[in-house]
């Protein structure tokens, strides 16, 4: 805050003529629910002015209200502690459905963090789960309260418990409004999904190294980001035992994509004519653009999107790539959120990555694909061979429903390097081997590496139409809507008349 600003607070304190401690509280709480205080204070948000613009309004209760830190031999006195804590925690509705959140506030401590702090945090996750609720924290703070030593230490670690145990059993949400390093960028980091403002968000480990740790989504400023954490909400279910989110969805589910037998065409350009909403949000853009993921419905059913994009490096499945798809498939799959998967790669990269990290990368993908017990279905839209075939979401690893585009090409290896490696003795005696090359691309494409062919050993369920696949994987969703992972239990076979 300038000086003018913290002046102009100054007089309006005079002009009230308020003595005692409660007293001037009470004032600056009533300016913080007007936003006048948020106001003086630039872009910069006040926790309460946080938590008014995420929260339905009228419908925020704070929780732990009266808890704070415990004065010391180092502090002044009481009257140095007489204050609020750094954080406010509580419950609301967010579109009229329960969240929990805490707010850290720059301008209350700094957000200093310490025990009372980290206590206020943790009970608000213990009544998040009970209440199978999601939650939002909205992190700003300078760090730790260094008078309170290892206790204030401790108070990180109790928060990273709690993230990990509400973990794959609720949502949970970082928006990172102002300050998070160190510790704060840990338990952060350790969210489901995080939101940057870009105004004001400094989110890093140590001050030597200010790499930004990936984040989900960015935003403008914390506004935009609090808006951006309200609409993931709205398609995220509130537990692990909800189910995926419905929203209503447009009746004709006839689609164009017949661009992409032409080439040139973005993962976006087919996302966006599968879905059901106007526009999406892409997950960690910036970091493996090779895959674009999102969440977003599909024939009103909210899905998980993982989508090769043969217009970054030809779509090929790159350890960034592998490592971001298989994040998102894991987050998905705790919360039965279904998984559509779409495949146009050149395959792997033929740069160096670093062998023993890239089989890990991969190793990973073809996990998670295969240990998600979501629905899933994938659709080749264009090439997809070998390695990169198999583990993206491949019947194998345990794709529900397989399809394929009739111009899909699918095989060990494509028709270029067959040809080369398998039929040179086919160019003997040829006037033109261009010409000749390219009649054997053709052929081994129709015999080989064709959508059919896959579909005749059983690995594609069906070859459609293009027009037709968002309604084929609306209709592919709705089936597995209702599917049971684990076995039908019973009490006895039903007797013969």
């Amino acid at each position: 805050m300038q000086k003018k600003d913290f002046e102009t607070v100054l007089e309006a304190l005079k002009r009230a003529k308020l003595k005692s401690t409660a007293a001037i509280k009470d004032f600056l709480s009533e300016l913080d629910e007007k936003s006048e205080l948020s106001a003086l204070k630039g872009k910069r948000l006040t926790a309460r002015a946080r938590l008014k613009a995420l929260f339905d309004e009228g419908t925020f209760v704070e929780t732990g209200a009266f808890i704070k830190r415990r004065p010391t031999e180092f502090d002044a006195g009481a009257a140095a502690v007489d204050d609020f804590e750094g954080v406010i925690t509580g419950y609301g509705a967010v579109d009229g459905r329960l969240v929990f959140a805490f707010a850290e506030d720059y301008y209350r401590a700094h957000g200093a963090m310490g025990e009372a702090h980290a206590k206020k945090i943790c009970e608000l996750y213990d009544m998040a789960v009970k209440n199978g609720a999601p939650v939002v924290g909205i992190f700003d703070s300078c760090g730790a309260y260094v008078m309170e030593g290892v206790t204030a230490l401790a108070g990180y670690g109790q928060i990273m418990s709690a993230v990990s145990s509400a973990s794959g059993v609720i949502p949970q949400i970082a928006v990172i409004a102002g300050t998070c390093a160190g510790s704060a960028a840990v338990a952060a980091s350790m969210f489901d999904i995080t939101i940057v403002s870009e105004a004001d968000g400094k989110y890093y480990v140590n001050s030597d190294n200010k790499e930004t740790p990936v984040a989900s989504v960015t935003a403008e400023d914390e506004i935009t980001a609090i808006a951006k954490a309200k609409e993931l909400l709205s398609l995220l279910p509130s537990n692990n035992c909800e189910g995926s989110v419905r929203v209503d969805a447009p009746s004709k589910l006839i689609c164009d994509l017949s661009f992409i037998e032409n080439g040139g065409y973005t993962a976006g350009n087919v996302i966006g004519k599968l879905i059901d909403s106007n526009s999406y949000q892409a997950l960690s853009a910036g970091y493996g653009d090779e895959i674009v993921v999102t969440l977003a419905p599909i024939g009103g059913i909210v899905s998980m999107i993982v989508a090769t994009d043969p217009s970054v490096n030809g779509g090929a499945l790159t350890p960034a790539a592998a490592r971001k798809a298989a994040h998102y498939i894991s987050f998905a799959d705790s919360f039965n959120i279904p998984v559509v998967t779409l495949v146009d790669t050149v395959g792997l990269p033929t740069s160096d990555s670093g062998e023993t990290q890239y089989a890990s990368e991969l190793a990973k993908l073809a996990a998670s694909y295969a240990s998600a017990s979501c629905p899933k279905v994938t659709v080749v839209t264009g090439q997809a061979y070998g390695t990169a075939y198999t583990v993206l979401g491949s019947k194998s690893v345990g794709a529900d429903i397989a399809l394929a585009l009739s111009t899909a090409k699918i095989g060990a290896m494509n028709a270029e390097s067959a040809v080369a490696l398998l039929w040179d003795d086919k160019f003997d005696g040829a006037d033109d081997p261009a010409a000749r090359r390219a009649e054997l691309v053709a052929e081994w494409n129709a015999s080989f590496g064709s959508a059919v062919e896959a579909a005749y050993k059983g690995q594609i369920d069906d070859v459609i139409p293009e027009e037709e696949t968002r309604a084929r994987i609306a209709s592919c969703l709705e089936m597995l809507s209702m599917k049971n992972a684990g076995e039908a239990g019973r009490r006895h076979a039903n007797l013969p008349l």
